[in-house]
């Protein structure tokens, strides 16, 4: 059990993982599943940016599933209306994701905890009713289709699916080394000191308001990026992309693998929509499976799979510390004073 903790946490863990999405289609049993891992990726991108806000920082973004619509809408809207290729498409939705952020953070981060939280699910409501009723730009209910792909550039057809399949995995694991260096950071170890406590981190000497607005703006970048991508690859997209479902569904995939954690919202992510494909065949009775395994893995994983991990190593580095074995003798010598002392005094 212990070396396969350590293994789970490990560097070797991230090669096999990378080794593994490598050859996942030429072991896939057909397309649809590739497809499937595609849209894993892009929504575990999505993960990673709100585990910036959220797990880093300490702040509950419930408007992220709304920025992942602005940045599908962005690409949408440009390559559809206005003839724009997808590439430039897609950088203006990480720009658009950056600029809404900073405006919706300059001004729901002066809020602190569920006052926070509260704000933020009314700007992603508003998000969903002007993409549904402002028809003029984004088509209302009806929808945006035939939204252009990503250009090969005469080398790479990414309208095909195993191609667009390297191409998101290229994006994820773009995501995660981003996401690393930002934690092992100077502003990352500022996140965390936010994350514990404002005073404290204020005590210090870290500037609240600048280092929040940078959290979330680097949260809606991701956001909106995996919302271009996703638009990308489906080529459809409807207001329904804007439904706060979409920013649960991302807070149940980081509890599962681990909020804060580096590899947490992607194996939550993973474990999650396949875990949804295999009960697609209960249809309406599938969440009488889901629903209790979900509570089990709460109960036994409260920390989420890799963050429950990551606390027992730990609590098992410092069960072994010299220090931890030093006060546990002095306790153990004081208790056989006190019980030497009451055999005396019988």
């Amino acid at each position: 059990m212990n070396r396969l903790v350590e293994f789970l946490v490990s560097p070797a863990m991230k090669i096999l993982l990378i080794a593994l999405a490598l050859v996942f289609p030429f072991v896939a049993g057909d397309e649809y599943q590739i497809y499937v891992m595609a849209l894993a990726f892009i929504w575990a991108i999505a993960a990673y940016g709100f585990n910036i806000i959220t797990g880093y920082c300490g702040q509950l973004n419930l408007a992220h599933g709304g920025f992942f619509a602005i940045g599908a809408y962005v690409v949408a809207i440009l390559t559809v209306d206005h003839g724009w290729a997808f590439w430039p498409a897609f950088v203006a939705s990480m720009v658009a994701g950056a600029v809404f952020g900073f405006l919706v953070g300059v001004v729901s981060l002066r809020l602190k905890e569920h006052y926070f939280a509260i704000f933020t699910l009314c700007v992603g409501y508003i998000i969903y009713l002007l993409l549904d009723k402002w028809e003029e730009v984004t088509h209302g209910s009806l929808g945006i289709i035939n939204i252009t792909p990503p250009e090969g550039f005469g080398l790479i057809d990414f309208t095909e699916t195993i191609p667009f399949y390297y191409l998101v995995l290229f994006f994820l694991v773009l995501a995660i080394w981003l996401c690393s260096r930002i934690s092992n950071s100077l502003v990352g170890r500022t996140f965390r000191a936010i994350r514990t406590s404002d005073d404290l981190a204020q005590s210090l000497g870290i500037n609240l308001m600048r280092n929040k607005v940078l959290a979330f703006v680097l949260s809606t970048v991701y956001a909106a990026g995996a919302g271009g991508l996703y638009a990308g690859v489906v080529r459809f997209i409807g207001p329904a992309e804007a439904e706060i479902q979409h920013t649960f569904d991302l807070i149940t995939y980081m509890l599962v693998g681990g909020i804060g954690t580096l590899m947490g919202p992607l194996l939550g992510t993973l474990i999650i929509m396949w875990l949804t494909q295999f009960l697609q065949s209960l249809e309406e009775y599938r969440m009488i499976v889901f629903g209790p395994l979900l509570v089990l893995l709460v109960i036994f994983f409260p920390m989420g799979i890799i963050g429950s991990f990551l606390s027992w190593r730990g609590r098992r580095a410092a069960r072994r510390s010299p220090a931890h074995k030093t006060l546990s003798r002095v306790t153990e010598d004081d208790q056989d004073d006190k019980n030497r002392e009451a055999g005396n005094n019988a």
